[in-house]
């Protein structure tokens, strides 16, 4: 008798899973959670849903590392999850566009409200050639770092593939904790001028967590090649971590020459 499991086809036909419920769950609970949050009622229920979310996130790539360790990712599928991302960067550049649309349409035709100029009176700009350009340095090496991962990789070159991530890891680590120093010397803050600081937090801001997730993301990439789960022809997981980090390098570039450098 055939084995249950036997296929004859290239699709892979995934097992019932109550993570997208749970995932839902979550972030039902941190929506609420927030709007408690913001009416000064509690935290916890936001920070549990942050948990929750983290927990699904956890466990629900866990899975799909499984699926693909299995033999279950074959071409066919691996050109699905191709599109797929490509999809997810490309609604993530829509959203991106939003925040620089919002910032030129403030800037070009500034309101009486930021007193008819751009930037507003008062508000003290990032000197663009101090930590906003020692950011970019960093993450434009950061995608020369994992590029260099890549190409180790497609060659059978294990150990370039971990000092790349390696690299790539501490460089995305380090623009987040220099983010993070110049917010904390910020001279305006989110409720001055709320104009331009809106603008200014909300677009950098989305990019430091989106910075942060990238990380995380290659963190997950290098414990993998550490397990030798990536080889010179199926090694789909690490490619979307290639895309996402440099998707996030052309978007801090468009910020830097926007917001740092014209802006000012």
């Amino acid at each position: 008798m055939a084995d249950s499991r036997t296929s004859n086809h290239d699709y892979h036909m995934v097992e019932p899973s109550p993570w997208p419920a749970l995932g839902a769950l979550s972030m039902a609970v941190v929506a609420i959670g927030a709007l408690l949050y913001m009416h000064d009622v509690t935290v916890w229920l936001m920070v549990l849903g942050f948990l929750m979310v983290l927990y699904t996130m956890f466990v629900w790539w866990r899975d799909v590392v499984n699926e693909a360790e299995g033999g279950d990712h074959t071409r066919v599928v691996q050109l699905g999850l191709r599109y797929g991302m490509v999809l997810f960067i490309a609604s993530e550049v829509m959203f991106f566009v939003a925040w620089f649309w919002a910032y030129y349409t403030s800037s070009l035709y500034p309101a009486i409200a930021a007193g008819g100029v751009w930037p507003p009176e008062g508000i003290e700009t990032f000197k663009t050639f101090e930590l906003p350009f020692v950011n970019t340095l960093i993450l434009l090496t950061s995608g020369t770092t994992v590029t260099w991962a890549h190409h180790a990789l497609r060659e059978g070159n294990r150990r370039g593939l971990i000092m790349g991530l390696r690299f790539t890891v501490v460089l995305g680590i380090a623009f987040t904790c220099v983010q993070a120093f110049e917010y904390s010397h910020a001279a305006f803050g989110f409720d001055e001028m709320p104009i331009y600081a809106s603008t200014f937090f909300l677009a950098t801001g989305f990019h430091g967590m989106h910075v942060l997730v990238g990380t995380i993301f290659l963190i997950v990439c290098l414990i993998r090649a550490y397990k030798g789960h990536f080889t010179p022809d199926h090694h789909f997981g690490f490619e979307a971590a290639a895309w996402y980090w440099h998707f996030v390098d052309v978007v801090w570039v468009f910020l830097f020459c926007s917001i740092y450098w014209w802006g000012a």
